[in-house]
């Protein structure tokens, strides 16, 4: 191929691989050899030989073989899109931001409405909701990219469309995002990140055990739980009087709101004593995951439910 035409002599290179093929039960020995071709074919084309290695900070390569055939790709990205590039300081079993993102999306959340998240860990959907808010794309964050290590890649382009992202930031007043954590490791790590991704004055951050996070009453906001369930972190025991105490919360805290869990495990969702109005699914890695709707109905909304289950 002629790489010298696609790839700077200086550029960095890194190979990586998908393999589905009898004969291959080691894949780094396939990046070590198209790695090979790569560095050897710019050597004889240009008398020098590029540095490469596994760190996806230049150019990357990716090689899809499956039985006897084989597709060589140039990954545009190199690092994961998945990670936003604001959170420097993951915590313990992080939601990665991708996906953080995703079950933001997929409440029904308006952006303006009071968004509570108790239980925030490292701050992960509470930055994702007030980036979303506010209208920061995850691009602003980023600085590299594999397309950068190209041959005739113009700066000038990148920098334009670099800039109307950063037109795009809105703000919007009066909004509130809760974030709270027993931890006070968690929300100094929830602030630190928030500041890298500029909402830090956005999120209202507090240390407290969840069931004293302040909710605003009057209003028909999202409260956003993303507990451990007992794949990564907690034993299962003891969070099965965890959830329950969500489900006592949402019950005497969080009326007139819509109530979400995300968990991995749905044995201990039946410990909150609520009904799911919808079960959403997401994996998590590995993990088969649901966000759980709960909508918690206020004063006369519960009334006139009841009223029409009794005339029905």
């Amino acid at each position: 191929m002629p790489w010298e035409n696609i790839l700077n002599n200086t550029s960095y290179i890194s190979v990586t691989c998908t393999v589905d093929q009898l004969t291959v039960n080691n894949e780094m020995f396939v990046n070590v050899k198209v790695k090979d071709a790569i560095v050897d074919k710019l050597r004889r084309e240009t008398s020098v030989r590029p540095d490469s290695g596994p760190d996806m900070t230049g150019v990357v390569i990716h090689l899809y073989w499956k039985d006897d055939r084989a597709e060589v790709f140039i990954d545009t990205s190199g690092e994961t899109l998945a990670k936003h590039g604001y959170r420097k300081i993951p915590g313990k079993a992080p939601m990665l931001e991708a996906l953080a993102a995703s079950t933001v999306m997929a409440t029904k959340w308006d952006r303006q409405a009071p968004f509570i998240n108790p239980m925030c860990g490292s701050g992960t959907v509470a930055i994702e909701a007030a980036l979303q808010a506010t209208n920061r794309r995850p691009g602003l964050y980023r600085s590299n990219y594999s397309f950068m290590h190209l041959k005739n890649f113009d700066v000038q382009v990148y920098q334009a469309e670099l800039q109307k992202l950063r037109d795009q930031v809105k703000e919007v007043p009066g909004l509130q995002i809760v974030a709270t954590d027993i931890s006070d490791d968690a929300i100094n790590i929830s602030k630190v990140n928030a500041g890298i991704a500029g909402v830090e004055n956005v999120i209202q951050f507090k240390r407290c055990d969840f069931a004293l996070t302040d909710v605003p009453e009057g209003k028909e906001g999202i409260i956003y739980f993303n507990p451990e369930y007992g794949e990564r972190l907690g034993d299962v025991k003891e969070l099965e009087e965890t959830y329950a105490r969500m489900g006592d919360f949402l019950k005497q805290k969080c009326k007139g709101y819509t109530g979400y869990i995300f968990t991995g495990n749905l044995d201990l969702a039946k410990k909150i004593g609520l009904k799911a109005r919808r079960r959403i699914e997401f994996y998590n890695a590995k993990i088969d995951c649901r966000l759980l709707e709960y909508e918690l109905y206020a004063g006369s909304k519960d009334k006139d439910r009841r009223e029409k289950v009794s005339q029905e």
